[in-house]
């Protein structure tokens, strides 16, 4: 790769804090793949329970036996390394034992919820990923259309020993739609995930006795976190089933979107110790709620720089709910439109280097060259990724959250962040959650629980932001509508404004 053009460094009394604060501190993975970590604890506490779903068990001893069944199916199939394999199930014991046997195979796994993802996008994910083995049930099996489909719940145990087969970089492919609107593989490798797993604080402090919930759609790459935050730290992924409640109120860990998060009442999960969420924003008094019970991280990142790069262990007595700082061995910079650092406490877009920067989309290099540029901080081949996050340092050398590039709008010639506008949407009083959109030019604003009087959310608007930003309709509902993966679904929010 050829070198990067020379890029003005920051103001010179920042650069001192340039670096000190958008550096992650420099930590070594204990392990190189993923599965590793897992195959230890298998191999350290077999009988230790590894899996639970709907009442049926697996321990590390039977899961791993299980992978290495499925594993050895993989290799009979013709999987090798570096290829792309398909775990088209739905929330399950299956799941952990196909994901777990296609890493053994050295092949990166491609997770979709079968279940709920209409067949087009199933056929889009088998087309760009160029998967020829699928992983399912025999439910779900005769309406896959690849050349082998392979289901689970057929497959005879025998006795296999563990495959010895060459790794590949690339340990699973999430597709996600992102600003783009058609749906891009994000190729994450080994490397990628063993840095923020198996790290703090990406950690979470995870430990042998520890019940993780599994609470995601399977597709996004937040349920990686759930499930080898257990896996690789010996703990036991508490998989859901149609009561998300029940499940939490089991757990001792919860690794959750906000969305996901505020359906569920703290009071009744006693014995969640840790919670940490990312995706979307958070609000305060969510943060507030869970941290006065447990220890709880405020986290953000998209999934191209490997679930989540920046941390916050959030302090209910100070009372600053940020991003927190760059997780170990990663980068953040706050960056104007040129690419040149901003001074510190300057609002600028942010970019991600060092271990969290995944492998690029799969099958688009043009869009791979526009969001996945050379890193003129770093040097070398050292790659960084466009986040479209607004952010800015605070003194004591966390990140603020800002809101998106996309959503910035115009309001009568001026501009608006409509973060910036939900978060003091948030302050009401009784307002557990809230966001903001633009129709026909005019902001509203959409509060709930449908309690909160819609005059006192445009009155805390009013109290801390300019005129221009308080929201010419409020509309108070009874719960924001999620996506399936778990975040506040825009669209759906779209209809209901045009509704009220």
């Amino acid at each position: 790769m050829t070198e990067p053009p020379a890029v003005p460094g920051p103001p010179p009394d920042d650069r001192p804090l340039f670096r000190r604060f958008g550096h992650g501190p420099a930590v070594t993975p204990p392990f190189h793949r993923i599965h590793h970590a897992f195959e230890a604890h298998a191999a350290r506490s077999p009988h230790a329970r590894a899996v639970e779903h709907e009442g049926s068990c697996l321990t590390y001893g039977e899961l791993d036996h299980r992978a290495n069944v499925v594993a050895a199916a993989l290799l009979d199939a013709g999987v090798r390394p570096g290829d792309h394999v398909g775990v088209f199930l739905t929330r399950s014991t299956h799941m952990v034992v196909g994901i777990l046997a296609v890493l053994k195979v050295g092949a990166a796994y491609v997770p979709q919820d079968v279940r709920i993802t209409p067949r087009p996008h199933l056929d889009h994910v088998i087309r760009t990923a160029a998967i020829e083995v699928v992983l399912t049930t025999s439910e779900h099996a005769p309406a896959l259309d690849a050349p082998t489909v392979l289901a689970l719940d057929t497959l005879p145990d025998r006795r296999v020993t563990a495959p010895r087969a060459e790794s590949g970089d690339i340990a699973v492919v999430i597709f996600t739609s992102g600003t783009t609107g058609v749906p891009n593989g994000v190729r994450v490798t080994h490397a990628n995930l063993c840095n923020v797993l198996l790290t703090e604080p990406g950690d979470l402090g995870i430990r042998p006795g520890d019940r993780v919930a599994q609470l995601l759609n399977i597709a996004f790459d937040m349920a990686v976190w759930e499930v080898f935050g257990a896996l690789t730290h010996g703990a036991t992924s508490v998989i859901r089933g149609r009561d998300i409640a029940r499940t939490a109120e089991t757990a001792t860990v919860l690794i959750a979107t906000p969305g996901v998060l505020s359906t569920l009442d703290p009071r009744r999960c006693p014995d969640v110790r840790v919670v940490a969420v990312a995706g979307e924003r958070c609000p305060r008094a969510l943060a507030d709620a869970w941290s006065a019970r447990a220890t709880f991280h405020n986290a953000c990142g998209p999934t191209e720089v490997t679930i989540v790069n920046t941390v916050q262990r959030y302090d209910p007595r100070v009372g600053r709910l940020t991003i927190g700082r760059p997780v170990p061995n990663t980068t953040v910079y706050v960056l104007d439109d040129d690419l040149r650092p901003c001074p510190i406490g300057e609002v600028g877009e942010m970019w991600a280097g060092g271990a969290c920067v995944t492998a690029g989309y799969l099958g688009n290099d043009v869009l791979t060259a526009q969001r996945y540029r050379p890193d003129p901080f770093l040097g070398g081949d050292h790659l960084m990724f466009r986040t479209r996050d607004l952010g800015r340092w605070t003194p004591e050398g966390e990140l603020e959250h800002h809101g998106r590039t996309d959503d910035q709008v115009k309001v009568r010639g001026f501009r608006v962040e409509l973060d910036a506008v939900t978060s003091a949407l948030e302050t009401a009083p009784g307002c557990v959650r809230a966001t903001t959109v633009l129709r026909d030019g005019r902001l509203v604003g959409v509060v709930s629980p449908a309690s909160v009087a819609p005059d006192d959310a445009k009155d805390a608007v009013a109290r801390v932001l300019p005129y221009y930003c308080v929201p010419a309709e409020v509309v108070a509902v009874d719960d924001l509508p999620l996506t399936d993966r778990g975040k506040v679904d825009r669209a759906a929010l779209s209809l209901l404004v045009a509704a009220s």
